[in-house]
């Protein structure tokens, strides 16, 4: 006891230090950092990306020549990389930096899409304000040639208004109380020209008041577009990772240290191990030549044993091939009792017709007698023909040779049908009955039906026999586990009336396959997997040996083919055996050796 419980610790103690050696090992490994640079660069990017956005926003602002340039869509182009970065983020802090990511990218994107439709309101704005005033300043020149009165005001608040209207986003809160009041002197500077300029000054004016209205919207978003932190985000989250790479290292580092002294306490610990297992080695040995004698006399014992179960099983085996005959002959038996039957019964009719019939042939006799005679007595032919007479029409009132006819008919039937029983009879178990010949399945079937018909009295059975080619096989095996599972089947039957189907079909050009299925009881599906075992049975106790099914899948196994069953409770079993055309070299070897073993 106390050397098991010290072989246990040893062995705890073993598991312990090597577990403390691969934790150690896993803990020093190298850390691949690819990934995290990878992050880094893909942060980078989103910060030059985030800096062109600002830059391209800031150009589309000042922009109002109304073109539509090609615009790069830099909140999807963010968000892939952003995508990307999620999809390789370990660390709950770093995915909760890209969250925040996430929200001031959202945030930046929802911004500059309000900034590109207040720009194109502004767009509208300025080239109608625009146009406005260039038609203002056309009908006031035309105005000038006409009147001598002074156009310098009109044109100039024309002019400047317009230069106002191309400056940049970055100035306009400074320029636009100026804009507003030349604005608002549009329509009376026009007017004092000429009442009828009072139109297009007020036109002028309204296009001015839109423009400075869309312009200051636009500033104000602008304004809000440019104040968003998300370049600071993506700094953080870049920090944040810088940082936890570096603690990484820092980590790796102190764990080689204690990998070191471990290593080193470790290799005290083997040295000390080495010198207990060389002085181990010598127990070791004699232990080996003690445990070698013991296995060399288990050895023996089991082969004895080994030999023993062979020859139970082998008598086991043949007591129910026995089994299996004796049924057959009890069956044979009665088939060929029931056509003897009515055979004797037809002699024993024709022996009791034979007396009227020699009674009609005496007198016949004696008709022919007397009409040879040279004086014929006609008394005497008078009688004698009366009495043929007589004896003729009983004879065929009784209708005796069409009776005759019908019994010899009836008796050479019930003779051929034994003839036939005793053919399938030999066919079904000859003597050679171990010999690898060519047997077309189909025949099998036919003898095998024949022969177990007694069991098969209360039972519908159905052929569906199939166009198949002859196979290389030992015939009287194969029809063997065609008795077997027909009479399986036969028994397993809890209904008034029974049904078995047989059906044979070939599978390709190689093989064949036989289906045997009925309406019986079924089996239960924890049992189906065991219904080949040697012994095992679903039968009531003395009523099988559980051998039948187990000596079918053998002979099916060695002729390389294989037995498969499927089975609903209540419903039937169908059972199928394949059988290849041309078997493996063992079945002869095996053959020749069963033939040895029963004789």
């Amino acid at each position: 006891m106390n050397r098991n419980l010290r072989s246990a610790l040893a062995a705890l103690g073993a598991a312990f230090l090597l577990g403390a050696l691969i934790f150690l090992f896993v803990k020093t490994a190298g850390v691949d950092f690819k990934h995290d640079s990878h992050a880094l660069t893909l942060l980078r990017e989103m910060k030059d990306l985030d800096s062109h956005w600002d830059d391209d926003a800031t150009r589309r602002a000042n922009d109002l020549g109304g073109a539509s340039a090609p615009q790069t869509d830099f909140s999807a182009m963010m968000r892939r990389d952003l995508a990307e970065l999620d999809r390789d983020a370990a660390a709950d802090s770093f995915r909760r930096e890209l969250a925040q990511v996430r929200r001031g990218l959202d945030e930046k994107d929802a911004a500059f899409k309000a900034l590109r439709e207040a720009h194109a309101q502004t767009v509208e704005a300025a080239l109608a304000m625009d146009e406005s005033l260039r038609t203002l300043a056309q009908l006031t020149a035309a105005r000038g040639a006409s009147y001598s009165r002074s156009l310098i005001g009109v044109p100039g608040l024309a002019e400047q208004l317009r230069s106002d209207i191309n400056r940049r986003l970055e100035t306009f809160a400074a320029r636009a109380p100026g804009m507003e009041r030349r604005v608002a002197t549009l329509r009376a500077e026009s007017v004092a020209i000429h009442p009828s300029l009072g139109d297009a000054g007020s036109a002028a004016e309204a296009a001015g008041r839109a423009f400075l209205s869309a312009r200051a919207r636009e500033d104000a978003l602008w304004q809000r577009f440019s104040f968003l932190t998300l370049g600071g985000r993506i700094e953080l989250s870049a920090r944040t990772l810088s940082a936890a790479i570096e603690r990484s290292l820092d980590e790796k580092d102190r764990w080689r240290v204690y990998l070191f002294f471990y290593a080193l306490a470790l290799l005290i610990v083997s040295g000390y191990l080495a010198m207990r297992v060389a002085s181990a080695q010598a127990m070791l040995r004699d232990a080996n030549e003690k445990l070698e004698k013991r296995v060399s006399e288990r050895t023996r014992d089991l082969s004895l044993t080994l030999t023993r179960l062979k020859e139970s099983e082998a008598q086991l085996v043949q007591s129910e091939k026995m089994s299996s005959l004796g049924q057959m002959v009890a069956g044979v038996a009665h088939e060929i009792n029931s056509p003897l039957a009515y055979v004797k019964a037809s002699v024993a009719t024709v022996r009791d017709r034979m007396p009227g019939l020699q009674d009609a042939l005496a007198e016949s006799e004696r008709l022919v007698g007397i009409l040879r005679s040279d004086a014929p007595d006609a008394g005497q032919l008078q009688a004698c023909y009366d009495s043929l007479e007589s004896h003729l029409g009983r004879l065929r009132r009784e209708h005796a040779v069409e009776d005759l006819e019908a019994l010899t008919r009836d008796g050479l039937h019930g003779i051929e049908q034994i003839v036939d029983l005793v053919a399938n009879l030999r066919n079904f178990s000859r003597l050679d009955r171990s010999k690898v010949a060519s047997f077309n399945v189909n025949e099998g079937v036919r003898a095998t039906l024949l022969i177990a018909k007694p069991t098969l009295r209360k039972i519908d059975v159905e052929r569906h026999l199939g166009d198949i080619p002859s196979i290389t096989c030992s015939p009287s095996q194969v029809n063997q586990v065609l008795l077997n599972l027909v009479t399986n089947s036969a028994q397993a039957m809890d209904k008034p009336r029974g049904h078995i189907t047989v059906t044979t079909r070939a599978i390709g050009t190689n093989a064949i396959a036989i289906e045997v299925e009925d309406n019986g009881r079924g089996i239960a599906a924890e049992a189906l997997p065991r219904i080949f075992d040697p012994f095992y049975t679903t039968k009531e106790p003395g009523k099988g040996t559980g051998l039948g099914l187990s000596i079918a899948y053998k002979i099916v196994a060695q002729h390389g083919g294989r037995i498969e069953a499927r089975s609903t409770p209540g419903v039937g079993t169908v059972v199928t055996v394949t059988l290849p055309v041309e078997p493996p070299a063992e079945l002869a070897a095996f053959a020749e050796e069963e033939a040895a073993r029963v004789a």
